[in-house]
């Protein structure tokens, strides 16, 4: 089942039920791990990541704001009341106005017309009144469609979290890379600057030949520049780090183990497996509620054919300087509005509605296609990555190998220092392109778990299992 990304702070704001997929890490678990491991937590940083991403945050509100679309939608089908105050002066001029049978100076006129003699009133009227919709098929599909705008928020809000979850784990394995690489090409640079010294002295001895001499330099001024560029590789990756955690992480000080004996699961389900969880794709998944509100909006759209039946009671109070005019009023009524005919705005509005559906259909289909082509694409570089790593773990045994029999020979005399070295120096460039691969291979399983929307928690967790096992401590053991 697909988990989504969010803190469990931000779950009881949700109507959609999805289960957490990240939690955030406890202080006493990021402390406990910061003394075994010279890493910093990466499912720590995804935690911070989740706290300090603003376009998350914007997110989060626009669904807490998406979600009031549902209590409005059942307001609509509930009782309205109102309460009403006016006051109406009046000056008019009829057949009372100026009439002398109405002259309060007549002694035959009654009294109580003077204020229509005048023609001028004062009227205060006081109001309540009620309406309650017995039948409107339009505010009833309304809520389906406020429930569908929820789902689709509450999606795109995952969506976002599982994106975020990606660029934290792909920039944190920048990071280790190019850490890594730096570790490696100093000790790498140290073989060749020795090789670089013993090809130099060979030369003005007479011993050795330019040619070695220039390759040696050549060698170690490669190194020199890969150095300059893995450096700037790690400056990146922290930068990346920094600016979506909002702390800098920190990766203690580490050296590489015996890569080949690591040992890298390497069990994967059939192909058709997996394309049968492409739908779980996140993306997939908001296709799919993209297209029932599309769906929901057409139902509102058609019920614009249908009648409305309201209930309507009121109840007015007038009071006025005119005794005549004075009255309070109880009103009940069924009020039914029947739409006849509108100038074809109903017909057209229907029909937009429903190129929209399709719209979002073919919209779905191709989301189908491109969770499908990824699944493909990665479930083959992780295949690729597979057999890379058993061939580099059988290169690096045969190197390490290589380079003991050379150290044996140079103490024996039938080897120089320089097979040494150079033996050293291409263990080296084995060891680098070997934690290439593992990066590379974690990259592509969770996209893989993302594909089918699988990524989680345990992940992150697994990705740290692996990069833990190939890291020791400095002075655990040497990096050759």
């Amino acid at each position: 089942m697909m988990r989504r990304w969010i803190p469990a702070a931000a779950l009881g704001a949700l109507l959609v039920s999805l289960p957490l997929l990240a939690q955030e890490a406890r202080p006493d678990e990021e402390a406990s791990l910061a003394k075994t491991s010279p890493l910093p937590s990466l499912p720590g940083l995804f935690a911070l990541a989740l706290r300090n991403d603003s376009d998350l945050s914007r997110q989060r509100y626009e669904l807490e704001a998406t979600q009031q679309e549902l209590p409005k939608a059942w307001a609509k089908l509930k009782p309205r009341v109102s309460a009403s105050a006016a006051y109406l002066y009046q000056h008019s001029d009829n057949y009372y106005t100026d009439n002398p049978d109405y002259d309060p100076g007549n002694d035959f006129a009654d009294p109580d017309n003077e204020t229509r003699y005048e023609g001028r009133t004062n009227d205060a009227v006081y109001g309540v009144s009620l309406s309650q919709p017995l039948f409107s098929l339009e505010r009833w599909r309304g809520v389906d469609v406020a429930k569908a705008q929820t789902d689709v928020a509450a999606l795109g809000l995952s969506l976002a979290e599982r994106d975020l979850a990606l660029a934290v784990v792909d920039a944190y394995l920048e990071a280790y890379l190019a850490s890594s690489k730096i570790r490696l090409l100093n000790a790498k640079r140290e073989a060749l600057e020795l090789q670089s010294r013993q090809a130099q002295r060979a030369f003005e001895l007479g011993v050795g030949d330019r040619i070695n001499l220039l390759e040696a330099r050549s060698r170690l001024d490669q190194t020199d520049a890969d150095l300059v560029n893995a450096e700037n590789e790690l400056a990146d990756a922290l930068s990346n780090l920094e600016r979506l955690t909002g702390e800098l992480p920190v990766f203690g000080d580490f050296q590489l183990g015996r890569l080949d004996e690591v040992e890298v699961e390497t069990a994967l389900e059939a192909p058709e497996v997996w394309l049968e969880e492409a739908d779980n794709n996140l993306q997939v998944r908001l296709a799919q509620e993209q297209c029932q509100l599309a769906e929901a909006d057409v139902d509102v759209r058609r019920t614009g054919h249908y009648p409305e039946v309201n209930l309507n009671l009121s109840y007015s109070d007038r009071d006025s300087n005119d005794p005549f005019r004075e009255a309070r009023d109880a009103r009940a009524s069924v009020e039914l509005d029947v739409p006849i005919y509108q100038g074809g705005y109903t017909s057209a509005n229907v029909r937009q509605g429903e190129l929209g559906m399709l719209a979002s259909r073919e919209a779905l289909a191709n989301q189908r296609r491109l969770a499908r082509q990824e699944v493909k694409r990665r479930l083959r570089n992780i295949r690729g990555d597979f057999r890379q790593l058993e061939s580099l773990k059988r290169s690096i045994e045969s190197s390490r190998l290589y380079l003991e029999a050379a150290e044996k020979g140079r103490q024996l005399g039938l080897r120089d220092l320089v097979d040494v070295l150079d033996g050293r120096a291409e263990l080296f460039d084995q060891r680098i392109s070997f934690v290439e691969v593992v990066s590379q291979y974690l990259r592509d399983r969770a996209a893989l778990k993302a594909a089918v929307g699988e990524l989680d928690t345990q992940v992150l967790m697994d990705t740290m299992t692996l990069l833990e096992r190939i890291t020791l401590r400095s002075g655990s053991i040497r990096d050759t």
